[in-house]
């Protein structure tokens, strides 16, 4: 399985974070995850753990939540 860089999560949390001017480093200290594991993240790493992911996201007032997929992306899904 490759890395999906363009991961949605991935992309808001690396925007966020440079927004903020904070390092990752700085989010890591912030947000108790380690400096790895943000890496990842921002890097769109499969298998990530979710409560990892929702620590992080919670600093920048964010949690993942279930969201309902258009019936066109259900379709494309099939191929």
């Amino acid at each position: 399985m490759e890395w999906d860089r363009e991961n949605t999560i991935a992309q808001f949390v690396r925007d966020r974070r440079k927004k903020a001017n904070l390092t990752q480093v700085e989010l890591s200290d912030f947000t108790g995850v380690g400096l790895r594991f943000v890496r990842e993240l921002e890097q769109g790493k499969p298998n990530i753990m979710t409560d990892k992911v929702n620590q992080v996201l919670l600093f920048f007032g964010h949690t993942l939540t279930p969201t309902p997929i258009s019936d066109e992306t259900r379709r494309n899904l099939g191929k």
